[in-house]
């Protein structure tokens, strides 16, 4: 019996001490103030909310917008705004270089904004359409002088100076193949024609003669052998 009474009264709680009281007390205004928290941020959320959706409206209908920018505004605001902008049926772009900088612009489909456009908003600089297409003109314009040089045959090239000019003191005033004509033959050392030049023997004839040089030789030289 005496064991039954000990484990029934082991196992009901024991009353809470006092400091137990106060940790629940504090754990309970956490939560409480937690939920208050939460159910004010989903508050304000739904208020932005409308007040974008009652903007991007405007946006719509008035036909002289073709982009709107926001203010700066936190990540959560941004992603309501992209969510109320594609639910509308239009495009927008988050631009800015940190989180305290980012912005979001809006644009209707029929204007959707060009690669250059958004390279510009991206570094952030203003978007002149006007001085954009005369750049893109200008771009044009070259690539295809560019295209129209490439077709054209190769120009002729002009050196800056003249070598005669340079070489004057040396060759003259004509070039030195210009005056190889007008030279003339020193008679002091007589001129043979190019035709008595050329060797007309056979490769025989050349042959026997050499041989008949060297016998010659041989001769010559066997006789001074006994005379001596």
């Amino acid at each position: 019996m005496a064991d039954l009474l000990g484990s029934i009264l082991s196992s009901m709680e024991r009353p809470p001490q006092v400091g137990d009281q106060e940790s629940r007390r504090k754990a309970k205004e956490q939560a409480a103030r937690m939920k208050k928290m939460q159910e004010h941020e989903r508050r304000q959320k739904v208020e932005f909310r409308k007040r974008m959706e009652q903007e991007v409206s405007q946006f719509i209908q008035d036909s002289t917008q073709t982009r709107r920018k926001f203010e700066s505004m936190g990540k959560i605001e941004r992603s309501i705004v992209h969510d109320v902008v594609e639910v509308a049926g239009l495009t927008s772009f988050s631009f800015g270089d940190d989180e305290e900088t980012r912005y979001v612009m809006i644009f209707k489909k029929e204007f959707a904004p060009s690669d250059e456009e958004l390279e510009a908003y991206r570094r952030g600089e203003e978007w002149d359409p006007t001085k954009a297409e005369e750049k893109k003109r200008l771009k044009e314009l070259t690539l295809r002088e560019a295209q129209a040089d490439a077709l054209r045959a190769p120009a002729t090239v002009r050196p800056a100076t003249d070598y005669k000019d340079k070489y004057t003191h040396l060759i003259g005033k004509e070039a030195a193949k210009d005056a190889a004509h007008t030279l003339q033959a020193n008679k002091a050392y007589g001129c043979v024609p190019v035709a008595n030049k050329r060797d007309t023997r056979s490769i025989e004839e050349a042959m026997n003669e050499i041989r008949a040089k060297k016998r010659l030789k041989h001769e010559d030289g066997d006789a001074e052998s006994v005379g001596s």
